[in-house]
Formats: C-alpha cells, structure tokens, sequence
C-alpha cells in the first residue's frame, strides 16, 4: 500500500487566547502526513519549501519514516508563510500575515516511485495544481480525496468541475458545500455534489462533528467535547490525513469502513487541537489513539426499547 500526499509545507505563527506560538512547523501536507502515519508508513510528500525550511522540521518527517523526495527544496527561496489571529470563540480567526513565497512557483513533478500510488490527498491548493498532478499518475488510485476551499469556487470555478469530475472523495466545510451546491439543506447538497463528480461527500462542521454522504447513506460523527481548545489550526487536514491513512492501511474503502475511518480522523483532530501546531499530534501513542476512539464509542452508543 502507499499514499501520496500533495499540499502545503509551511510556517505559521498563531495567536491564540491561550497564547502565541512564534514561527512554527504548519502546512496542510505536514498535518496531514503526520496524522497518516499513526496507521501507516508507505507515505509520500509532494510540496515546495524555501532555503529557510529547518532540517529539524525534516527529521520529524523522517522520523515517521515519511518520504520527503518529492519536497522541492529551492535554492535561496522562503517558505509558505500565515500567521493568524483567533478570536475568543475559536471558531473565527483573522489572517494578520500571508507570504506565498516559493508557493507562488509550486509546479508539481511527481518522482517516478510516486506515480503509481494507491492512495492520493490533494490538499487545499489550486485546481490546475490539483489536475497537474492526476495528469501525471500513470495508473488510476484506489482512492482519491481532494480538499478545497470557496476561494477556488469564487475564482476558478470551471476548473474545479473538472477536477471535480476525476475524485472519489470530497471534503469541505459546510459553508462552501452550500456555496457549491447552491443548496442550504446539507442533504440537498450532497445530492448535488454527487452529480459533479465525487462518489463520497464529508462535511466538515468544526466543533459540531462530520458527515459522510455516499452510497444513499449518511453518517454522522460528533465532535468530542474537549475540556479546552488550545489552538485548531490544521484540524481539518489532520481529519483528513488520518480518514485516508486509516483507508489506505486497511484497504478497504466501502462505506462501513468509512465510517470508522472518520471517527478516527475525528480522534486525530481532537488531539491536534490541545496544543499549538503538530506538537501533540507528534506525541500520540497507540494507546491513546485507540482509547480516544473509544471515547467517541462511548459518546454515541446507547441502546432503546421502542414503546407501543
């Protein structure tokens, strides 16, 4: 098995009630890799970095045995930079600084190891990047999942329906699902989307949980209630990294399967929010996974005796 994931490698600086965190590892391929291989260790990178991208940052990949040769280092460039301010209610945040840098020249060229790949994530990056890279698998994934945003709806809508066209799995949030579809119910949404392409729909909705559309079926998992959020950056790609890396180390992508693999994708998530940046998702045990998931068991399981 293996799994290629294509997305940003990058610094954030974040400021949070609870704190600042200077300039630290971010980029939605580095969540999403690091949560991948609690489940796995076939993965592979493809990103851009600068000069100033430190080994140390590196080692933490290579220490998830993450294969890192399709990160094009460019020689005196600076890295992706955001830095960003959360309000009180986590929820909304302010972008204080967006530096593209050596991301404004991101054009992918796929290894020859890579293009064969059974698993893909195309991270939160511009369709044409998104359709470069399929254009360059030599055989078709197992499974594709591609993130997007309203920004690439508002400006590149036309190639997005044809990336669109070449996935399996969609995730966004439930606002840009609405902006897409042109739906508010969320039901009438995923029945939209579904004709655009994607045979699998997850809605995003943050503090409020996940749900999963396919197969004229819809699953729903809750967040869990954390006693604190310390920072939510990167929640989002650590769901999805850990939803495929869950898919890709078991194989099976039918939609009971699925189902638990957005649990897990939820435990990851809940764990990367407890700390600034990859720090906690870089210490979770196996222990700690398995029993955060079983927290999530327990919040949603319960039996009933229907009354006549």
């Amino acid at each position: 098995m293996s799994l290629l994931i294509v997305g940003t490698v990058a610094f954030d600086e974040l400021i949070t009630p609870f704190g600042e965190s200077g300039r630290i590892m971010g980029g939605s391929a580095t969540y999403a890799g690091l949560a991948a291989s609690n489940f796995m260790n076939d993965i592979q990178l493809v990103s851009i970095i600068g000069e100033d991208f430190p080994e140390e940052y590196m080692d933490r990949f290579h220490k998830r045995q993450i294969d890192t040769r399709g990160i094009r280092v460019v020689e005196g460039g600076k890295t992706f930079f955001w830095k960003g301010k959360y309000h009180n209610d986590m929820n909304t945040r302010d972008s204080l600084d967006t530096q593209l840098n050596v991301l404004a020249e991101f054009d992918p060229v796929l290894p020859e190891a890579y293009r064969n790949t059974e698993f893909l994530m195309l991270g939160n990056l511009t369709p044409a990047v998104q359709m470069k890279v399929l254009d360059q698998m030599e055989t078709r994934p197992k499974l594709v999942v591609l993130d997007t945003m309203n920004f690439w709806m508002d400006n590149s809508w036309d190639e997005l329906m044809e990336v669109l066209k070449k996935v399996d799995v969609l995730t966004i949030n439930d606002e840009e699902a609405r902006q897409l579809s042109g739906e508010y119910s969320l039901v009438k949404a995923a029945k939209k989307i579904a004709t655009m392409g994607p045979k699998y729909l997850i809605i995003k909705k943050g503090e409020h949980g996940a749900l999963l559309f396919g197969e004229g079926e819809i699953f729903f998992a809750p967040a869990l209630p954390l006693e604190e959020v310390f920072d939510p950056t990167g929640a989002g790609d650590t769901f999805a990294g850990g939803f495929i890396g869950f898919l890709a180390h078991s194989r099976d992508i039918d939609f009971e399967n699925m189902k638990r693999a957005v649990i897990y994708g939820s435990a990851l998530a809940s764990f990367c929010v407890e700390k600034f940046g990859v720090q906690r998702i870089n210490q979770i045990t196996r222990e700690e996974m398995h029993q955060r998931v079983q927290e999530f068991v327990s919040l949603t399981q319960f039996e009933v005796t229907l009354q006549d």
